[in-house]
Parts: structure tokens; C-alpha cells; sequence
């Protein structure tokens, strides 16, 4: 099975989701997304005994990688953009669930690298523990463990501080 440009597009919206995920911002986000099509438009993959989501989600957090590492040695933070207001056209009618997504997406962004990857891969993208195990080239139980574990910290991130009882 071959993978290109075209069978790429057909994972447009997760490949979006993932990497706004990866990076924080809409922007910089875009930019990974057409990075990796652009990739992919250059030479075309040929893939075995993978899925198509499982490959270009390895591609993009290898792009992300070199990105950061790239931004490193420049000495420069990466740039930092607001994040956009959600696309959805039903947000509209609830403003709060706007402000608990961001809460989300931002929480996800604060995460380690390696819990990070993995709750975008299989909450984000919704790979199987098998495909983001292949795409994150870690055992399946460490896809578990590290997901469980990220799953806890943007809970207790997003999650309201309990109140203090006054005696």
C-alpha cells in the first residue's frame, strides 16, 4: 500500500488535531501539518503492515522533534500564538465549553513530551494501544501506562482546586 499526498488528505482533520495537540497553537500547528504533506508529496511512502494514521502521526511527531530541536539550538522559544477560537460552528452556543477546550488543549500542550505524544495519539487521533504503540515505537504496556498517567495530569490540571473547609 502506498502512501501519498492524496491518502493523507483523507486524514486532514485528526493530522490537524494531533498536531495543535503537539505544538499549542493553531499556527504553528498548521505549519506541521502541511510540512508533513509536503513530505509526503516529495516521495511518496510505501507502507507495510502499518496503518496509514499510525504513519503519518510517527511523521509528524518526528517533524515536531526536529522543529523544537532546530528552535533550540537558535536559542529561540517557539513562537507563541493565542489560540484560535474553535472553528465548530456549535460553539457558539455554549462560550463555556470554548473556555473548557482550551483548558484541555493547553493542559495537553503542558505535558511531558512521551505523555504528551501518547494521549494525542490515541485520544487526539484515536489509534488502537497497537498502531500507537508502532507509531510511537514504545512496548504496549508503556502506551498504557504513559497514557493513563498523562490522562491523570491534564485531570488534575483542568480539574478545580478543592476549597479549603474553614473551622
Amino acid at each position: 500500500m502506498w502512501l501519498d499526498a492524496d491518502s493523507a488528505l483523507a486524514h486532514l482533520d485528526r493530522l490537524n488535531a494531533a498536531a495543535l495537540a503537539l505544538a499549542g497553537n493553531r499556527a504553528d500547528a498548521e505549519d506541521l501539518v502541511q510540512e508533513t504533506v509536503l513530505t509526503l508529496l516529495r516521495r511518496p511512502r510505501r507502507l507495510r503492515g502499518t496503518s496509514e494514521l499510525a504513519y503519518l502521526m510517527t511523521m509528524l511527531r518526528n517533524r515536531h522533534i526536529d522543529l523544537c530541536r532546530s528552535a533550540a539550538r537558535r536559542r529561540q522559544a517557539p513562537s507563541a500564538y493565542e489560540f484560535e477560537e474553535a472553528v465548530d460552528p456549535r460553539a457558539g452556543l455554549r462560550p463555556d465549553r470554548v473556555v473548557e477546550d482550551r483548558e484541555v488543549v493547553d493542559a495537553v500542550h503542558a505535558l511531558d513530551s512521551p505523555f504528551r505524544e501518547t494521549v494525542v495519539a490515541v485520544d487526539v487521533l484515536g489509534l488502537s494501544y497497537k498502531e500507537a504503540a508502532a507509531a510511537l515505537d514504545v512496548p504496549v504496556g508503556t502506551v498504557m501506562s504513559r497514557l493513563a498517567r498523562g490522562r491523570d495530569r491534564v485531570i488534575a490540571a483542568v480539574s478545580p482546586a478543592p476549597e479549603l473547609a474553614l473551622c
